[in-house]
């Protein structure tokens, strides 16, 4: 698999869907994010035909099949529709940021017997179910499964885009669209996905960015002893507004100094 000149995958089990409706290009030095998404469809092709339609106010640049088969609808250097309004760290409208990947899955299904349906209907076995807990969600809910020949090719995809654009993030929409947005879902392993392909192996994984300032935009911000909810807090919570100084980013979390220097969320911090 490659990509053109003309910003269109090439390879085995690929197929180009025309979608006129995108047709502005992104600014200098963009995409560098990748927005991973599930289709809440019924299959890869209904649901790629379904977003290049003229009348349709949404559009993705890829959407794989769960056979691995992949359907490339805007090339890769034009902004598509998929993120909608969406807001991470100090941007907003992440569309003109990103790349959108939506993989063919039901999402959350409903319990019926000992089968599992979806909203459109379709009923799914009880090995192409998971219950588990969303990120944004306290209680267990049931969700369609992704194959292994999907996770597989978006591997590849995404490892492909990383080396040709220079993809710095990837996130998935329930973190860019919190409360209206919850795809891909716990069934896919967005953290470990990401984390392979942007930091194992990498001599990067702590990126120095010293110098910028921030302020606190929640009411209350924990400070950590390292980049992750597993480190104890260190010190009383920052407050709204506070400013703070960034020395290092990692893993989606930012070091920074006030009067001591501890760890916070990035996506809580405005950088303007």
């Amino acid at each position: 698999m490659k990509i053109n000149a003309q910003h269109m995958l090439e390879g085995d089990n690929i197929e180009h869907i025309s979608c006129s409706k995108n047709s502005e290009k992104f600014k200098d030095n963009m995409p560098d994010t990748i927005i991973m998404h599930y289709t809440a469809g019924r299959n890869g092709e209904s649901s790629a035909k379904y977003l290049a339609k003229d009348n349709v106010k949404a559009s993705a640049h890829i959407v794989i099949d769960r056979s691995g088969k992949i359907f490339q609808l805007v090339p890769f250097n034009i902004i598509a529709w998929h993120a909608g309004k969406s807001q991470y760290s100090n941007r907003t409208g992440l569309n003109n940021y990103s790349i959108g990947i939506e993989l063919d899955n039901a999402g959350v299904l409903k319990k019926t017997g000992n089968k599992y349906q979806s909203w459109f209907g379709k009923y799914y076995s009880e090995d192409e179910v998971i219950e588990a807990k969303h990120r944004n969600e306290h209680t267990n809910k049931y969700w369609h499964t992704y194959t292994e020949e999907q996770l597989n090719r978006s591997f590849e995809l995404c490892e492909l885009l990383i080396e040709t654009y220079g993809i710095r993030m990837i996130l998935g929409h329930e973190e860019i669209s919190p409360g209206r947005k919850q795809d891909p879902g716990p069934a896919f392993p967005l953290d470990k996905f990401r984390n392979k392909l942007l930091f194992d192996n990498r001599k990067d994984q702590d990126v120095s960015i010293s110098g910028i300032k921030a302020k606190v935009t929640p009411d209350f911000l924990n400070i950590r002893s390292g980049p992750g909810i597993k480190y104890e807090t260190i010190a009383l919570p920052l407050e709204k507004n506070q400013q703070v100084e960034i020395l290092n980013e990692q893993f989606g979390w930012v070091k920074v100094k006030t009067t001591l220097t501890g760890w916070v969320k990035k996506e809580y911090l405005n950088m303007d």
